[in-house]
């Protein structure tokens, strides 16, 4: 037996997320349909609404459904510290995971040359407008702990220094309630080089 073109459509479009291949997709695909109807209705309405609405904030270039979003118009935050990550992802989990209260700024990926991404594929025209601007007093790189993360953490602490600003990057090594064994050995080396008095 054979399954509706629909259902095979459906299968399909689930694909686009990320980590779900053609399994995953078929699980999704038959359990919304056979289970929950009502949760379907749900995600797609919000899924067309969240599409059809959110776009970038004009200052940071996070996820928002305003023209500037919640936190860089809050009165409550620090605007002379800016917090520099690769997605808007990245903002939502230091934002809930530290007590950081400056402002952000959201790169949309990383350097990458091979794949034709240089600086003004990320917005660091746009950055570097804001650093001009003279508000901004410390950069917090908290770029990816990949090549290309790093690579573009330098490129940026370069523009920052040679604009009198305080660079910082976030720290990295072993994770808390990690065990030695489980960790990759460069994990392991950045640890070691990076170790502080105790």
């Amino acid at each position: 037996m054979s399954s509706s073109t629909l259902v095979n459509q459906l299968i399909e479009a689930l694909r686009c997320l990320p980590g779900v291949g053609p399994k995953s997709a078929q699980r999704m695909a038959y359990y919304v349909l056979e289970r929950d109807r009502a949760g379907a209705e749900t995600l797609s309405t919000v899924l067309a609404r969240a599409v059809k609405e959110v776009g970038h904030c004009i200052q940071c270039r996070s996820l928002s459904e305003q023209e500037t979003c919640d936190i860089c118009i809050s009165t409550n935050r620090d605007r002379s510290t800016l917090c520099i990550v690769e997605s808007p992802s990245d903002v939502q989990v230091i934002d809930q995971s530290t007590d950081f209260k400056g402002l952000y700024f959201v790169l949309m990926g990383h350097l990458s040359p091979l794949d034709g991404i240089g600086p003004e594929e990320i917005g660091l025209n746009l950055l570097a407008s804001r650093l001009d601007q003279g508000e901004v007093k410390e950069v917090v790189l908290a770029t990816n702990f990949t090549v290309e993360g790093e690579a573009t953490a330098h490129y940026i602490s370069e523009m920052v220094n040679s604009r009198n600003i305080i660079a910082s990057r976030i720290a990295h090594g072993v994770p808390v309630g990690g065990e030695l064994e489980y960790v990759n050995s460069s994990t392991i080396s950045r640890a070691f080089s990076s170790r502080q008095n105790f």
